[in-house]
């Protein structure tokens, strides 16, 4: 399990392929006396789960969580707790008819490269399915962050040429893509229907904000707090960039226009402007943690493509199925899971380094 475990402190190791018998994670480090019951975790789920509107899979998995070990009488004990998804509407009939064939943009190839083997029902572990696990921890972070009054909230930013230029938390769920700004939101999903009916996807931006950690919060210096961020979300399927603050943008600024100056909010020091996205030295500095990633358009898709057979042979490939035209929706709560499960890792750190 080398490369499915993450944390130091508040560890997960999450397991299960896409067309399994089901996917699930274990979550160990997590204090006891937490209450802690399934109905919390299945509210995030819910916004991961698929066939939620259309502009998502239509596979229908209802993604009930069951409570395996570590919580009792309504309380976490302590020790490991176990989550269990099943898989209930995995169709691998698709699959069969081009098992043979390396899927452009999937990792298909490389699995084989690496493993000598792989899954091809639906990508198996690489597929996002895997991600129901890290929604199902981040539930449990999301418990203990608020214990410390920290709250992370994530939406999207932009699809394709359409970007959210007002944040208005309370429009999020509000509406299918997630998005803060209602000025777009049509556009936004009449964009990714047009792109469906012509048998492609699109991609987009997923912003996340972590309000009220406090300063202090980062492991310097190969565990930054923003080092450890970017490989948490970098982490998520799909995700082909990440930037912290103004991120890119700095590269067109000054230094007198980067730096946020400091300044005394009643008795709290404070910056200014927040270009640095929290995060100063890989320590955060009291201000939100605001991070934004890339998601590439959905790689599987209803056109036809060139590929090559396992054996080499040209090939073409039309990705049949059932999937997402666009991906941000749905990787909202992910994003927001992936954030949590780092900075409550880095919190409980935080406990052990100093007297």
């Amino acid at each position: 399990m080398a490369g499915s475990t993450f944390g130091k402190i508040f560890k997960i190791a999450t397991w299960g392929e896409s067309h399994g018998a089901g996917v699930g994670v274990v979550v160990d480090g997590c204090p006891a006396g937490l209450p802690l019951k399934e109905a919390d975790i299945q509210k995030e789920l819910d916004r991961r789960k698929t066939g939620q509107s259309k502009v998502t899979t239509t596979r229908k998995e209802a993604d009930k969580v069951r409570i395996l070990s570590g919580v009792f009488q309504g309380k976490t004990m302590g020790t490991p707790i176990a989550l269990w998804i099943e898989n209930h509407d995995a169709d691998s009939s698709k699959y069969e008819l081009i098992k043979d064939l390396y899927r452009p943009g999937h990792a298909d190839y490389t699995y084989q490269m690496k493993y000598g083997m792989r899954d091809y029902r639906g990508g198996g572990r690489s597929s996002a399915r895997e991600t129901a696990g890290r929604v199902a921890a981040g539930a449990i972070a999301k418990k203990l962050l608020a214990h410390y009054k920290i709250k992370v909230i994530g939406y999207t930013r932009k699809i394709g040429p359409f970007s959210a230029k007002k944040i208005d938390f309370n429009e999020i769920e509000r509406n299918i893509i997630r998005c803060p700004d209602k000025a777009v939101t049509d556009k936004m999903i009449d964009h990714i229907m047009k792109i469906r009916k012509k048998g492609d996807s699109v991609g987009g931006v997923v912003e996340v904000i972590a309000k009220n950690v406090p300063a202090g919060i980062g492991e310097p210096v190969f565990d930054r707090l923003d080092a450890d961020l970017a490989k948490a979300v970098m982490s998520i399927p799909a995700v082909k960039g990440v930037e912290i603050g103004v991120g890119f943008e700095a590269a067109e600024m000054l230094g007198s226009e980067c730096n946020d100056a400091f300044v005394l909010k009643g008795k709290k020091i404070s910056t200014k402007t927040n270009h640095a996205g929290g995060i100063l030295g890989g320590i955060s500095n009291g201000e939100n943690i605001v991070l934004r990633l890339v998601v590439k358009p959905t790689s599987s898709i209803n056109k036809t493509q060139n590929t090559v057979t396992q054996k080499g042979k040209k090939a073409t490939i039309n990705v049949e199925g059932r999937h997402d035209p666009c991906i941000c929706p749905r990787a909202v709560p992910i994003a927001e899971a992936m954030v949590a499960l780092t900075l409550i890792d880095h919190v409980m750190r935080q406990k052990l380094s100093r007297l």
